[in-house]
């Protein structure tokens, strides 16, 4: 991955798997082989980092980027733009849908997935409020229209927004300053401002911040390390068998 733009642009994904630059004539034989579907999702919320809004979308798709290079050709997924609009029950997030908008904005488009010809469809999700719905619509995505679901978590990689679970906050932070080139805000008494979260605020993150020198030097091995773990997911999605709906004799 090359060095980030202070500006780093939406929607960032590798141009070889990304859906909608794929010509039409290619669709057939990319579901025919098995091919995966990724839906990714990402938020907007703050997270006690010093980051923008858009944070989960930053770390979320140079991440599934710098995975899907990882791939030899012929076991990459398919990637299509994330989806956006997202359950966010916190003061913090922005945005936000109600669990019901949120689920059927997945469900609707799952469906145009399968409807398409795939049956492998990965939710890659990377906010903590929508762990809980990527399970529940990989469940009825299932039984409802026999895609083969998965959903896979960036807290599961190593990259947990959730400020109280997670473990990898400062390990965030310092991989947005050097995503976006940008340093994290500090509020007025020098430390990164706080977080709604629930009833109690999410305070700052203990000692300083990486500045851009460090950033620089320990941004790239967090994003390889999780990168590498999508990869290894994504390589045993299209591996498996796919799903049928005959029944099996014992």
């Amino acid at each position: 991955m090359s060095d980030p733009s202070p500006s780093p642009p939406l929607c960032i994904a590798d141009d070889a798997t990304f859906w909608p630059w794929m010509p039409s004539t290619a669709f057939a034989a990319l579901a025919a082989s098995g091919t995966p579907v990724v839906i990714p999702l990402a938020g907007m919320a703050d997270w006690g980092l010093g980051h923008a809004l858009d944070a989960e979308e930053t770390v979320l798709m140079p991440v599934l980027e710098a995975a899907c290079r990882q791939l030899p050709a012929g076991v990459r997924p398919l990637v299509l733009p994330p989806l956006r609009f997202l359950f966010g029950a916190d003061p913090g997030c922005a945005f936000a849908v109600d669990q019901p908008a949120a689920l059927s904005l997945i469900t609707e488009v799952a469906a145009s997935v399968g409807a398409s010809g795939f049956s492998k469809v990965v939710l890659l999700n990377a906010s903590p409020w929508n762990e809980e719905i990527c399970a529940a619509a990989a469940r009825d995505l299932r039984v409802s229209l026999c895609l083969h679901m998965f959903h896979v978590h960036l807290s599961a990689l190593g990259l947990d927004f959730h400020p109280q679970r997670s473990q990898s906050r400062r390990r965030l932070q310092t991989l947005l300053t050097w995503l976006t080139g940008q340093a994290p805000e500090a509020a007025a008494g020098g430390a990164a401002p706080e977080a709604p979260w629930g009833a109690e605020p999410v305070g700052a993150l203990p000692g300083p911040a990486a500045d851009g020198a460090a950033a620089f030097a320990e941004g790239p091995p967090i994003l390889a390390e999780a990168a590498g773990r999508l990869a290894a997911v994504l390589r045993e999605v299209r591996a498996r068998h796919r799903m049928t709906t005959k029944l099996t004799p014992p």
